[in-house]
């Protein structure tokens, strides 16, 4: 019982608001130690989980990139790109990028997209660039809102569509569990199978609510502009 302090040191660390990396560091030393770990050992498995999961520090290289990128004008381009298709509008864009990420997810590529490398970099000047060229300037309120949507759409598409890939976690973990304590003898294929009718089910609800956006765009904005046109006049 005694290792369990490790947890303790989590909770507190946590409620006093001290840094998560510093506080989950801490309670793996104590853990280890009052596991009955040597401090080499303890090294060695801290070296152990790093090498294991170094995929989790992609973001190491990928946050510089992003950052360069932006200097250089990229959010500036993405928004001269969507002005040149005038059918394409925020709504229909960001339920083209649903599609886009269910799909990819489907396939196994759950990495290519994503809120770092691909909703705030692209998808989000996009469809803001979309609206302005529709209505002008966005007010903060509605700017918010474009973002909230375009983070959402890349949720959702991950969400559902990765069970459909037979070679994802949840779904080996699944299979795993129930093979074992039932006896059964469940395949990766029959979850990922029944998993489609949902991602499309998904889809389908997604994408109505982000067409859907392009009507409260349009009510917010125009009655934005209506009151500053009344306010200007007033002032005259």
């Amino acid at each position: 019982m005694i290792v369990l302090l490790g947890v303790l040191v989590v909770v507190i660390g946590f409620a006093t608001k001290r840094n998560p990396l510093v506080v989950v560091a801490v309670a793996g030393i104590v853990t280890g130690l009052l596991g009955g770990l040597s401090p080499a050992k303890v090294l060695a498995a801290f070296g152990e989980g790093f090498a294991g999961s170094r995929a989790v520090t992609i973001f190491a290289i990928t946050l510089p990139v992003i950052g360069l990128l932006e200097r250089y004008g990229l959010q500036e381009q993405a928004r001269t790109l969507i002005a040149k298709f005038g059918r394409l509008t925020t709504g229909r864009f960001l339920a083209l990028y649903l599609g886009l990420r269910q799909i990819g997810a489907a396939v196994g590529l759950t990495n290519v997209f994503g809120p770092a490398q691909t909703v705030r970099p692209l998808a989000v000047p996009m469809a803001e660039g979309a609206a302005e060229r529709r209505y002008g300037a966005l007010p903060a309120r509605s700017r918010e809102k474009v973002r909230a949507f375009a983070a959402s759409a890349d949720n959702v598409g991950l969400f559902f569509g990765e069970d459909v890939f037979l070679a994802v976690g949840s779904i080996l973990l699944i299979t795993g569990f129930v093979n074992t304590t039932y006896g059964t003898h469940l395949e990766p294929l029959h979850l990922a199978l029944w998993a489609i009718p949902t991602a499309l089910c998904a889809f389908v609800v997604h994408g109505w609510r982000l067409l859907r956006l392009d009507r409260h765009l349009e009510r917010e904005l125009l009655a934005a502009n209506a009151q500053s046109t009344t306010a200007g006049e007033a002032t005259r």
